[in-house]
């Protein structure tokens, strides 16, 4: 009995450790440890992190307890950004993680993950909104070169364009943003757990704080 016993405490389905989401095996707040009264269970079962990387799209079907699907992204390279204050969503390209609040080593090597600032093509957004207020962003345009660029409009889309003038506001920091042809965005999907890369523009008091605290990690 005991020389089986040896065996299967040796061998490989037992000597590999699962990942698990219980609590017993931690400590108590006083230091004190747990009894363990249970072995470990399906249900307590995790999963190695997704880690998805920008790169061609490959995402993978996950079956999950229940018989539920989980869409594990390995890579992806786009997804649908909102602008908040102009309530447009586009479909655009992600180009770069620059910031993580959780962990350096995930903008390091490229990590897409909830709540990662990243920068996005700002080229969609861009043409939507010179088509939307027939407005100029994101270029120094000289006198000559906005005459000759001048299209001929009718009467009730000019006086349609002249009334959404009115209520116009550019953010000048969204204004230098589109110089650069890229905007900051947060995702706010899960890529590990849905396969998708969504999120929203960062704009007014949100995008000071996230610049402000980039700015603050370069210099260290």
């Amino acid at each position: 009995k005991r020389a089986r016993a040896a065996e299967r405490a040796t061998s490989p389905a037992r000597a590999t450790m699962g990942i698990s989401r219980d609590s017993r095996h931690k400590h108590r707040r006083t230091g004190g440890t747990k009894p363990s009264f249970r072995k470990k269970r399906k249900f307590e079962m995790g999963r190695q992190a997704a880690m998805t990387k920008i790169g061609a799209k490959r995402v993978r079907p996950v079956r999950g307890r229940g018989g539920n699907m989980k869409y594990r992204a390995l890579r992806l390279d786009s997804g649908n950004f909102s602008w908040g204050s102009e309530v447009c969503t586009r479909k655009t390209r992600v180009l770069d993680v620059v910031y993580n609040a959780s962990n350096n080593e995930l903008v390091r090597t490229k990590t897409l993950v909830k709540n990662a600032i990243v920068q996005v093509d700002a080229t969609p957004f861009r043409q939507w909104y010179e088509a939307h207020y027939g407005v100029k962003v994101g270029k120094k345009v000289r006198k000559g070169d906005e005459e000759a660029e001048d299209k001929k409009q009718s009467k009730s889309v000019t006086k349609k364009l002249s009334k959404r003038q009115n209520n116009r506001v550019l953010d000048p920091n969204l204004n230098q943003q589109f110089d650069t042809g890229r905007l900051f965005a947060c995702i706010s999907s899960r890529p590990g757990q849905c396969g998708r890369c969504d999120g929203y523009i960062l704009e007014g008091k949100e995008l000071e704080f996230y610049v402000k605290k980039m700015v603050k990690k370069r210099k260290a």
